[in-house]
């Protein structure tokens, strides 16, 4: 080859590198490694992933943190599938599993009703990230431990991410997968601001004290956790409705629904559920079924109510919904209830005015008075609502590339995940899972996201090679 030919040739390397799609995903969490699993097994052509994360360590977020061989995901094996069209794939992974199907020889010759560890599943995830990887040779993928502060957008739609590391060529697609946001203390402000998530205080009695801020699964997690670990002492579960998660069935709750009409109206809508519970468990069903089966019309529902309705749901009823939906393996609950019955741990509802350096000050509920409750740790159980000042957050709203949603739990988002501004889909920003949860219900269940992601890379394919949009 001649010099004219081999500089030819590099230079036709070059072009068809830089014309190469070019997708960064921010946050490496559940969300963010379901969509790089999404983007490899959907997208037919070579592309280049950028995965930016400050963390070290994959992780599932602030919904599946530490994956402690305690903690117990709260959905079943048979709805934690991350392979589309294949809702068997997470059973056929622990079938073989040696240890795991050794460990629990009980469910043998499959797993699909019972509820597995969060360490299983997110080994399963990382498992097959990793072999969606090795499947594809024309894509490259890249893992950035930098901490991202803003997007720019340039010309040809395209973006620049800006980060605290060396500056990155432009990107094509750029997709948010911050699970609950990037919220801190600090930047929350008020009266929790700059003190650390656990609280150390000298010890004012005998026994020891610890108070857990929450009502959902979290709570119950270290609560669990705690006492398998030998803590003996007393336990405060501080929270301002006092839900905590009912229980799953023994068995499998099918999806049933009345096919009556619902109603318009939100408190119309109370009461049709409430008596289709009701109905179901006098016809010898459960009231999970009729959840399970709500949550199939819960999109299209919440799409239907006007933001009046939606935030009196946000401010009233989240709460009792979440309990609902969220649910504990009856296992659990069966412990949680024992510690309430026994007086080890209580329940106190009311609203936190603040921290002290020996506990905390409390409103109770129904009361004007505040108590002061001592103890020796403060631990925050609670899932932190993305913070919409946050730097990348703000980046984008500020220039006119993201709105928040009607209740300012995240941002506007369509079912893709694909940005909603002004009534329009940003072609080429998402935000994946929970930043969206004030526009689609239930986004932050790994049933949700699995679909969601994966429709979010058909329409990257479709909007690069619509001739070729899927393998």
């Amino acid at each position: 080859m001649t010099v004219q030919g081999f500089f030819s040739a590099k230079a036709n390397a070059a072009s068809r590198a830089y014309a190469m799609p070019r997708i960064a995903v921010i946050g490496r969490g559940f969300s963010g490694m379901m969509m790089a699993i999404a983007l490899m097994k959907t997208v037919r052509f070579p592309f280049h992933l950028q995965l930016f994360d400050p963390n070290s360590t994959v992780s599932g977020g602030q919904a599946l943190a530490s994956g402690r061989s305690s903690e117990i995901l709260n959905s079943r094996v048979r709805d934690l599938s991350v392979s589309a069209g294949d809702p068997d794939d997470f059973n056929q992974w622990l079938s073989g599993n040696a240890p795991f199907r050794s460990a629990v020889p009980a469910a043998i010759p499959g797993f699909l009703q019972i509820f597995v560890p969060k360490s299983i599943f997110s080994d399963y995830v990382y498992q097959r990230f990793s072999e969606a990887f090795a499947s594809r040779r024309d894509v490259t993928v890249q893992v950035s431990s930098e901490m991202v502060f803003g997007l720019r957008r340039i010309r040809g739609e395209r973006f620049v991410v800006e980060s605290d590391g060396a500056a990155s060529a432009p990107f094509d697609m750029v997709v948010l997968a911050t699970g609950y946001g990037l919220a801190d203390q600090e930047s929350q402000g008020g009266d929790l601001a700059n003190i650390p998530t656990t609280v150390r205080a000298r010890r004012l009695v005998s026994r020891p004290h610890t108070i857990l801020l929450g009502s959902g699964l979290r709570v119950v997690d270290r609560l669990l956790q705690m006492r398998d670990n030998g803590y003996t002492g007393q336990i405060t579960i501080v929270s301002r409705r006092g839900f905590l998660p009912q229980s799953h069935t023994r068995n499998n709750a099918d999806p049933v629904f009345p096919a009556d009409k619902m109603p318009a109206q939100l408190s119309g809508i109370v009461r049709f559920i409430r008596s289709a519970c009701q109905a179901a468990e006098a016809d010898g069903q459960s009231w999970q079924s009729i959840m399970n089966g709500f949550r199939k019309h819960a999109r299209s529902l919440w799409r239907s109510l006007p933001a009046i309705q939606k935030q009196q749901f946000n401010r009233h009823l989240r709460a009792l919904y979440d309990s609902h939906r969220n649910r504990l393996p009856e296992a659990l609950h069966v412990r949680l209830k024992q510690e309430l019955a026994e007086g080890n741990t209580v329940l106190r509802r009311g609203h936190l005015i603040r921290r002290t350096p020996t506990g905390l000050l409390l409103r109770p509920a129904g009361k004007q008075d505040t108590e002061q409750l001592y103890a020796d740790d403060v631990i925050d159980c609670r899932c932190q609502a993305p913070n919409l000042s946050a730097p990348l957050l703000r980046s984008l709203i500020d220039a006119g590339l993201a709105v928040p949603d009607e209740l300012g739990l995240g941002l506007a988002v369509e079912a893709t995940g694909a940005l909603e501004v002004s009534g329009h889909a940003a072609g080429a920003l998402f935000a994946i899972g929970p930043l969206g949860l004030g526009s689609l219900p239930d986004i932050d269940l790994v049933p949700e996201i699995v679909t969601q992601a994966y429709a979010a890379a058909e329409s990257m394919a479709e909007r690069f090679h619509p001739q070729c949009k899927a393998v």
